[in-house]
């Protein structure tokens, strides 16, 4: 793929020769990061093996070393044990100061505690929490001993949760009694006590009580908080070997059941290291924000793992950002001198969507980078966040990957090249995308979208599907032998950057024209009424599919004819008139997954009358909203 070194410094061309040399020879160049950047128990002296694209990629497989020891142990003993790790806010205003030394302390106690239950290296612990402290030195503690972790996102239902017990054969479930979202309160507890006796492999349940009043009548049950007081708080780490696993993390597909991503220690630990560092021109003194849940794969490499490595401070955030008020992001920015801020789409466009009004409280003088992940970010909220959060003296980092990938894929690395809204721009050290048509036939004209598929060689990727390596080779590796499937579509403009539409089966054949999603939902919201849209293509009985978008207006707008003449003249005059919606949707919510992404399979299941089976929803962030769908849809198809 061509590669553009347009740059806004001399660091684009030093990026070319960087980029070329991981690409040309990735073992010397992941070789040298890994002796440089990460302290080893046993010095690997295997690199690199075997390759990706043929579900047999190794690194630094007999090279020893511990995960924690990486992001606690040796920051304290390089007498950085006092500095800030996290400062940390609930969701009712509570607040914490957590340094380093405090950490190495819990998560020992953590471990000790583990160990005390019979949990040891190799085994597997479900870690049930929202993004509180506890989480954290929860999965550090993990790491200390050995053990794999498993962590389900807080919301997840009591089934989804149990399927993902039985799936990783967890031994052991940390989780909370209760917490607080949005003022109210949430109890876990209650929805987990029968886990112990449905799941086979599940021997103990670990309570962080938040609740004063909280007592065990089982001593299946243990109080965490009591036992970490009764344990040293000492334990020597565990040295594993780099390709011994570290956790499972699951992602749901169309159909069947949740996908166990597998990642392992030393190529996941490095690649999120230098990533965060690079990605964000990381410096000694910045106040990090990572806004997503400790439940997904950012929060495991962008909130944990990335910046624990690199003696970050952060911000660790468990609440709803709009909550007592939409301010809450913009005031907590400047209360702690928030300089990197890295969220969603989703976030920023709901924040965007309150107003301006909710800004004045703020000055956000110390942001340097803006960062966004999940999904391609609209460039009208591309441009909000410019102007109005950053007040167009911060560098936008939009970055593409996946659970799969385990860190970034696609970004613009500050300084490299001048960013374009909404574009996804150039791949990182390692990472060699390639976009091809139906046939597998490499696209090299300029806008012509095609599946985004990747080669090349970076440490961090995962090593296959928990337990089922034949659908990890049948989703990611027969699709296009010799690369690995992604999944989503993208095309590159005529500089050779890179443009990602979404999920290949998002993108709209429309009369034998192909329209991705994301550029007609970004003419849409273009519109000043629209802040949300989702674009899927329906059956007609003459261009064989026809397009429907479903929208969400500002607040207090309201729906009319006029209205939806307006925007369908949006999406002709950004993009061409063939592209103009047949129906355009007014509606209440759009189905979420808890990392903000739109389930558009659900309204193209709607729009088609498929609405007896909408596959695992188990990701829903608002699950009321397929039902509320249903019933619109019933409603407009009836006339």
């Amino acid at each position: 793929m061509k590669i553009d070194d347009k740059s806004c410094s001399d660091l684009g061309k030093k990026y070319k020769e960087k980029y070329f040399e991981s690409i040309k020879n990735p073992e010397k160049f992941w070789k040298e990061i890994a002796l440089s950047r990460l302290d080893w128990e046993k010095v690997p002296t295997e690199f690199y093996s075997g390759n990706l694209v043929n579900g047999d990629a190794k690194w630094f497989a007999d090279g020893r070393l511990n995960v924690s020891y990486n992001c606690i142990d040796r920051h304290v003993l390089a007498g950085l044990g006092g500095r800030v790790a996290y400062y940390y806010e609930s969701d009712s205003g509570l607040r914490q100061v957590i340094t380093y030394n405090d950490l190495l302390e819990n998560v020992s106690r953590l471990a000790n505690v583990l160990k005390s239950q019979n949990i040891k290296k190799g085994d597997t612990v479900c870690i049930y929490m929202p993004s509180i402290p506890e989480a954290i030195y929860s999965m550090l503690a993990c790491t200390r001993i050995g053990a794999i972790h498993s962590v389900v996102f807080a919301g997840f239902s009591l089934e989804s949760l149990k399927k993902r017990i039985d799936d990783a054969e967890c031994n052991a479930i940390i989780t909370v009694d209760s917490f607080f979202r949005g003022g109210k309160e949430i109890i876990l507890f209650e929805r987990i006590k029968s886990v112990l006796d449905e799941c086979q492999s599940l021997k103990k349940i670990l309570i962080s009580p938040r609740s004063t009043d909280f007592m065990s009548v089982d001593e299946r049950v243990i109080n965490l908080a009591k036992a970490m007081v009764e344990v040293s708080n000492v334990c020597a780490p565990e040295w594993m070997f780099g390709e011994d696993p570290l956790f499972i993390l699951y992602t749901s597909g169309s159909t069947g059941s949740p996908k166990g991503v597998l990642h392992t220690t030393a190529g996941y630990l490095l690649y999120v290291t230098y990533t965060h560092e690079q990605s964000f021109d990381l410096r000694s003194n910045d106040i990090y924000w990572s806004a997503s849940d400790i439940g997904w794969i950012t929060g495991h490499s962008y909130l944990v793992y990335g910046p624990l490595s690199n003696g970050t401070t952060s911000i660790l955030f468990d609440g709803v950002p709009s909550h007592p008020s939409p301010s809450r992001v913009w005031d907590m920015i400047d209360r702690y001198k928030v300089s990197i801020y890295y969220s969603t789409p989703t976030i920023i466009r709901s924040l965007q969507r309150a107003g301006d009004e909710f800004l004045k409280s703020s000055k956000r003088e110390s942001l340097r980078i803006l960062g966004s992940v999940g999904e391609p970010i609209n460039p009208e909220a591309w441009r909000w966040l410019d102007d109005r959060i950053g007040n167009n003296k911060c560098i936008i980092v939009d970055t593409w990957w996946q659970t799969e990938t385990g860190g970034h894929a696609l970004l613009p690395l500050p300084g490299v090249v001048k960013t374009k809204p909404g574009a996804a721009m150039l791949p990182f050290y390692g990472v060699e995308p390639v976009i091809v048509n139906l046939k597998g036939k490499v696209i090299s004209s300029p806008y012509v979208p095609g599946s985004l598929l990747l080669k090349g060689a970076w440490p961090g990727h995962l090593r296959g599907l928990y337990k089922d390596r034949d659908r990890f080779i049948n989703n990611y590796l027969i699709p296009y032998p010799g690369y690995f499937y992604t999944g989503d579509s993208a095309y590159i403009d005529e500089d050779g950057h890179i443009w990602v539409n979404g999920r290949i089966d998002d993108v709209l054949n429309i009369a034998g024209r192909l329209i991705g999603t994301a550029e007609l939902e970004s003419s849409i919201v273009s519109h000043p009424c629209a802040t949300e849209a989702a674009a899927v293509a329906g059956p007609d009985e003459v261009k064989g599919s026809c397009i429907h978008v479903f929208v969400l207006l500002r607040n207090g707008t309201l729906s009319s004819s006029r209205l939806t003449d307006e925007l369908k003249s949006c999406v002709a005059g950004c993009i061409g008139s063939f592209a103009k919606p047949d129906y355009i949707h007014i509606v209440e919510s759009l189905p979420k997954t808890r990392s903000g992404k739109i389930m558009r399979r659900i309204l193209r299941k709607i729009v088609h009358d498929e609405v007896d089976d909408f596959g695992d929803i188990s990701t829903l962030s608002n699950s009321e909203s397929v039902s509320q769908l249903t019933e619109y849809w019933d409603v407009f198809r009836n006339g």
